[in-house]
């Protein structure tokens, strides 16, 4: 065989090797999609509670003199799901890592369509008096539960489908395809402050978003049934016996540094989502004076940016790392944040060009699922980032809404001060895992050893 016969035969078995490499990435980029879209559903679910928070504060609770004691009330019932996460997330990831990951997946949507159905067709305060609040925290507790699986379980499921070096963009766009639910669940609610009056939603109209979340967890349920198990726990669960003791005892036992920087990077989670999306809503009503209108569609157009931010931000990580990408999303967040809540009350128009500023800083929160993946070795990679992540979120995430609700009367700025704490956070962080950048560049095809697996 003569050299053009050689390469010939390199050629076509790189081409052959080319294709092979398109067609993965093309069925990872599907279970991205499936698992993205679910994600979206469950996290509107879960979401859509905060948006209409002042009437359901009016419904649930005793009347009051006071509307934002109302809010605050319902916020409370909204923070009792972000309390009861890390039961989900524990018991489920167990699971996860013992059997699966998509097994998780299934369960999760199931509970959050049940729980949002009996959200939708509870009596309010004036039907059956207390028992409207206690049946609505319940409810909200078995959304705490569902939400506590879905968010670990999807990190862990889309990364173990990409090689390493799209893992950013991965993370970028399942965090894209969450916060796409933040969007769905602020149209539906602007939609519904369009087409009906104040007494029209009081009456019936706020049961509508949540039958739009149930109806739709049944398509929700048939395309989850399509996602493929991930290579690496197929391959790990092949090459060893399952984990002889808890995953989470060993995660306990072997993984306190992995623990504490997940939590705190779970923190900056917590309020770059909960403070900049879900309670600013609210807030542009009760302490800037705009209508339901404006600021609804102003925190749509907000987290639209916030989705673009998501996914420019990961492939930013895949090319200068975690580290720099906090570093330098975290001063953008701080600028962003900080003129957004000094000037967005001055006119509508400074409203709507703050906010998708602020939303695009945002995106620099794509370099905390990236983190958690690496930070956990497979076998108990859903139960690590699941208990550090709810347990973190539960706290932060559950604490925050109302404790800057009552902070707001007090002073309007905050929550921007609140961010320029959670900035500075981010920046110290960033720089503190800048130099873990090599250990996990060292290890480009096992996602991973981001701090060596720690022990």
């Amino acid at each position: 065989m003569n050299s053009n016969d050689n390469l010939g035969s390199t050629e076509l078995r790189g081409s052959s090797f080319s294709r092979w490499q398109r067609f993965e990435f093309n069925r990872s980029l599907e279970m991205i999609g499936l698992a993205s879209i679910g994600g979206a559903l469950v996290f509107y679910d879960f979401i859509v509670f905060v948006f209409l928070a002042p009437v359901i504060g009016k419904l649930f609770f005793p009347p009051s003199g006071a509307d934002y004691l109302a809010t605050i009330q319902s916020l409370g019932v909204f923070a009792a799901g972000y309390f009861f996460r890390p039961l989900g997330g524990v018991v489920l990831a167990h699971f996860g890592d013992l059997f699966g990951r998509k097994r998780i997946f299934a369960f999760s949507i199931i509970l959050m369509s049940i729980s949002t159905l009996c959200i939708a067709i509870l009596p309010t305060y004036n039907s059956i008096g207390m028992w409207a609040p206690l049946l609505l925290i319940v409810s909200r507790i078995f959304q705490g539960i569902a939400i506590g699986a879905e968010i670990p379980g999807g990190w862990t499921f889309v990364a173990e489908h990409l090689p390493y070096k799209n893992l950013g963009l991965g993370c970028g766009l399942v965090c894209a395809g969450f916060t796409f639910g933040i969007l769905l669940a602020s149209l539906v609610t602007a939609g519904i402050t369009f087409g009906f009056s104040s007494l029209e939603i009081e009456d019936f109209a706020w049961r509508i978003p949540f039958l739009i979340g149930a109806v739709l967890g049944s398509p929700a349920i048939l395309l989850r049934r399509r996602l493929k198990e991930t290579p690496i726990f197929l391959s790990f669960i092949k090459d060893r016996p399952l984990e002889p003791q808890l995953p989470l005892k060993t995660v306990l036992e072997n993984h306190t540094r992995s623990i504490i920087i997940s939590m705190l990077l779970t923190w900056i989670v917590s309020a770059g989502i909960v403070v900049t999306t879900l309670m600013t809503s609210t807030l542009l009503e009760t302490s800037y004076g705009y209508f339901a209108q404006h600021a609804l569609t102003a925190t749509s157009l907000g987290v639209v940016f916030v989705i673009i931010g998501l996914v420019a931000n990961g492939v930013i990580i895949d090319r200068v790392g975690p580290g720099y990408s906090l570093m330098s999303g975290s001063i953008f967040l701080a600028l962003a944040t900080f003129a957004f809540y000094s000037w967005a009350g001055s006119s509508i128009s400074s409203l709507y060009i703050l906010y998708p500023i602020m939303g695009a800083a945002v995106g620099v929160l794509a370099a905390a699922p990236y983190i958690m993946v690496v930070a956990f070795p497979p076998h108990v990679r859903v139960t690590g980032i699941s208990f550090s992540y709810n347990l973190s979120y539960a706290f932060f995430g559950g604490l925050t809404p109302v404790t800057l609700a009552w902070l707001v009367e007090c002073d309007a700025m905050a929550p921007a001060y609140y961010l320029l704490f959670i900035s500075a956070l981010a920046f110290t962080l960033g720089k503190y895992l800048c130099r873990y950048r090599q250990a996990m560049k060292s290890h480009p095809d096992t996602l991973g050893t981001f701090f060596v697996w720690d022990r």
